[in-house]
């Protein structure tokens, strides 16, 4: 086999297993809700807008075979879009501005049912019980919080050859170089990063590449500090592959602790991320890990204990990369 089809062949992506059957697989109550408004969205849209349905039928693009409900407009990708790649161009797409939201897409929802009624409550409070201002008070804490943690904002992505930006916002927890990991297919180094409840739980793409595989594995929900949360808990594994030389694997990992028992992964296989580009979250603190083939040229950039921020800092870099491209 010829280098071209043995980097094509290791490129192929894998099917999704059976039990990725949503962008968040571990479900939750603030899905089901959003699942059963869908319901009814898509009823009231098949009775009374029709000629709104024809024009997002023909500005559809790619194939919306394999969801579990009927697409019709935009938002019916939400929990299904790691299923297929039918998609809507940002002109034809009439939701486009919620992506301007400094709020994570995928929380939006969570925001909604979580803040609301603490806000609701809380100026009821104020209005009708003037003197209960330190409940009304605690209640807007509560909707600031709500809005604080899924926000969402903006990054610079550093350009250069051969980086690995950070995956996630938080704290180095480890740094562990390991003798084989299987789909890197050799030595690897593997950083582990811990977010607080207080982080950006967003997750961004460490470097560009095609997403090869995901698995999901459900588990328990230990405190993301301890070591055996990495193994124990529920997690989704994902592994890509650079589509331009020179080709490296890599995998990053979500994984779900003591508070958070919500992965967000919207990746599908067969797709190509740009570098920091986000592709999921993980609801509540957590634990995300990055695995890095251990070359020679590879430097750590940061040690155990640094913050980070997603798609802004270097984590490693490789410097035959640097060289390849300066000939």
């Amino acid at each position: 086999m010829s280098n071209v089809e043995s980097v094509q062949e290791q490129l192929k992506p894998v099917a999704l297993p059976e039990n990725i059957t949503s962008v968040q697989p571990g479900g939750g109550f603030c899905v089901r809700v959003e699942l059963a408004w869908g319901r009814w969205r898509r009823w009231y849209l098949q009775r009374f807008r029709a000629r709104y349905l024809k024009a997002m039928a023909a500005s559809r693009r790619g194939d919306t075979s394999g969801t579990p409900h009927e697409i019709l407009d935009p938002r019916d990708l939400k929990y299904c879009q790691n299923l297929c790649d039918g998609h809507w161009q940002t002109a034809d797409d009439p939701f486009a501005w919620r992506a301007r939201l400094p709020l994570a897409r995928w929380g939006l929802a969570e925001t909604l049912i979580m803040g609301l009624p603490p806000l609701a409550i809380g100026t009821l409070v104020l209005i009708f019980w003037p003197w209960l201002w330190p409940l009304s008070g605690l209640l807007l804490v509560v909707f600031l919080w709500v809005l604080y943690f899924f926000r969402d904002p903006p990054r610079r992505i550093p350009q250069g050859d051969g980086l690995f930006v950070a995956p996630a916002d938080g704290t180095i927890a480890e740094i562990t170089r390991l003798d084989h990991d299987p789909f890197v297919g050799g030595p690897a180094v593997r950083i582990g990063v811990f977010l607080s409840i207080f982080n950006v739980h967003i997750n961004r793409a460490p470097n560009a590449a095609r997403v090869i595989e995901l698995r999901y594995a459900p588990g328990l929900f230990l405190n993301a500090l301890n070591p055996q949360s990495a193994i124990k808990n529920e997690n989704m594994w994902i592994g890509l592959q650079q589509d331009h030389p020179p080709y490296r694997r890599f995998v990053v990992r979500q994984i779900a602790g003591l508070i958070a028992r919500r992965i967000v992964c919207a990746a599908r296989p067969g797709e190509t991320l740009s570098c920091g580009q986000q592709f999921g979250m993980i609801k509540l603190g957590s634990r995300t890990e990055l695995i890095v083939p251990d070359e020679d040229g590879l430097s750590i950039a940061i040690k155990v204990g640094d913050r980070i921020k997603a798609g802004t800092t270097i984590l490693a870099q490789y410097a035959s990369d640097c060289q390849v491209e300066n000939r």
